[in-house]
């Protein structure tokens, strides 16, 4: 399958907030990290791509697709999960999954039928398909989503904050497919969680107010701070002095007391221990310097 090309897209909404601000990026068959604080202009972006909002410029192509003008074409072969979405109540997971396939297209039943059976066992929902959708749970209902959108085997998949409500075992078990998918799938995975991105990913980009601020491999971008993040355990009453003389991308209590950890390309020296470089670290600093900009 051909990469997903993102190119200068950008929306402003009516009230004057700019949305995604020139957004280029290529996103090659496999898992592809997005992550961004709340009101970066992720779920903009994943709307924008999966044909339910307009972009006020740009283009978006998946191989010969046009996907900001061939809207239908593209939704043969999107699935989707939104941040948030309803379920009808008074309906079974299995008549509802079943009825969505036939919206899909999917008109042959016995192919229909072992497609829906399928999907209720990848995540774990077979032993609950013939209990209305009201009586689910959170997390239950996050993976009849997460069903509803793998029919027809999507060969773009955009999933946004996906394990949101789901424990740590139903956490594994929905990556795990993921990562299956992901070997001949574009599989755009929008969170804010940053080791999901390090462990599943091996592409992704860090979006701050509707702009792209960084990209590459994730643990290339981690080599590329490594040596210079530092760490102290600081009193209360010390923070902000801290904040004013140092760039602290993370500041944490630890037994009460808060460790600050900082990025510096030098040998800070007053206390500060060097630290092995996360993600974690390359994401608030580079949040950090695009906010300090403004």
């Amino acid at each position: 399958m051909s990469s997903l090309k993102i190119n200068n897209v950008s929306k402003t909404y009516a009230n004057g907030v700019k949305a995604l601000q020139n957004i280029t990026l290529e996103i090659p068959t496999g898992m592809f990290g997005l992550l961004g604080p709340n009101g970066a202009g992720k779920s903009t972006l994943m709307r924008t791509i999966a044909t339910l909002q307009e972009a006020d410029q740009g283009s978006i192509t998946l191989g010969d697709l046009n996907v900001l003008e061939q809207k239908h074409e593209v939704r043969k072969i999107l699935g989707y999960l939104p941040q948030q979405f309803g379920v009808y109540p008074k309906i079974s997971a299995e008549q509802l999954l079943n009825h969505l396939a036939v919206l899909k297209g999917l008109t042959n039943a016995p192919e229909r039928k072992e497609m829906v059976q399928a999907l209720l066992h990848k995540t774990n929902l077979y032993e609950k398909r013939k209990q209305h959708l009201g009586g689910f749970s959170g997390g239950m209902k996050q993976r009849f989503g997460i069903a509803q959108a793998l029919l027809t085997n999507p060969k773009l998949l955009i999933v946004d904050e996906p394990t949101a409500g789901l424990d740590p075992a139903e956490r594994n078990r929905f990556y795990n497919l993921l990562c299956e998918l992901g070997e001949n799938t574009v599989v755009i995975l929008s969170t804010h969680i940053v080791d999901d991105v390090k462990e599943l990913c091996n592409n992704m980009a860090i979006i701050n107010q509707g702009q792209v601020l960084l990209k590459g491999n994730p643990l290339d971008v981690i080599n590329d701070i490594e040596g210079k993040i530092y760490q102290k355990t600081i009193h209360k009453n010390e923070l902000k002095a801290y904040k004013e003389n140092y760039q602290v991308v993370a500041d944490k209590l630890f037994i009460g007391k808060p460790v600050i950890t900082i990025l510096s390309d030098t040998e800070p020296g007053n206390g500060f221990q060097p630290i092995a470089s996360s993600l974690e670290d390359v994401y608030f600093s580079q949040i950090f310097n695009h906010n300090s900009k403004r």
